[in-house]
């Protein structure tokens, strides 16, 4: 499978995905540039973590309109694959790709820990190897991950099965306390009605190598070259 990292500058956390999916995973991976107006052929497009543009504005909104954003748009609406994963997941709600939007954590603090979520759907190409409701450790880094939809938005996306993951604590319980940022219901990941664009705060991509005692992150890669070979 041929994935391609999309790079925007600020753009951090690109070669530690290009690590699992390449080195990890024994998959081809191609470098995307953000001025590129070129996919290069790509089954799945990746929107790695990060800050890009250093967060000016709000957290995604400058590198929305980046060229490369225009063949991602595309390509998602053509059933493409897509997954943004912190900064990328802020990306893809600015550009429309994904409900809702990633608002200041509740303590208006940036927040870089160890967190537990539990997968609340297998019906998903990210989550089809997760047991439902089985807490992983993931890591969260981020300043600006308080997961934000309206009544209604949220009710349909209850309606369509598009919550992946929720925080939780070790035992894959769901409350406030272990919810590390404010937010709604606990949402740490989400999914777009077509199934085919991803999103989730926490970095799987750093906690899927055996070097960093912490392989909870791997399943969501297990997952999606599954998916693809079903």
């Amino acid at each position: 499978m041929k994935f391609g990292v999309v790079i925007f500058p600020g753009s951090n956390c690109d070669q530690d995905m290009i690590y699992v999916l390449r080195n990890v995973m024994k998959q081809e991976v191609v470098e995307l540039w953000h001025k590129d107006h070129d996919l290069q052929g790509v089954d799945f497009v990746v929107l790695p973590g990060g800050f890009s543009f250093g967060d000016y504005l709000r957290s995604g909104a400058i590198a929305r309109f980046s060229p490369i954003m225009t063949e991602v748009i595309e390509f998602a609406k053509n059933g493409g694959y897509v997954f943004g994963v912190c900064n990328g997941f802020q990306v893809l709600c600015e550009a429309g790709l994904l409900p809702g939007a990633l608002l200041h954590n509740n303590n208006q603090k940036f927040i870089c820990k160890n967190v537990f979520i539990k997968s609340e759907t297998d019906n998903s190409m990210v989550t089809n190897q997760v047991k439902t409701g089985a807490a992983l450790k993931i890591p969260i880094a981020h300043g600006e991950g308080r997961f934000y939809a309206d009544e209604a938005t949220l009710a349909d996306m209850k309606a369509n099965d598009q919550i992946l993951f929720r925080y939780c604590d070790a035992n894959g319980n769901v409350d406030a306390a272990h919810n590390p940022n404010g937010s709604l219901e606990n949402i740490a990941g989400v999914t777009n009605k077509g199934r085919n664009v991803f999103g989730m705060m926490p970095h799987p991509e750093r906690a899927a190598d055996p070097n960093l005692a912490n392989e909870d992150g791997k399943a969501l890669f297990e997952s999606i070259l599954a998916g693809v070979s079903a």
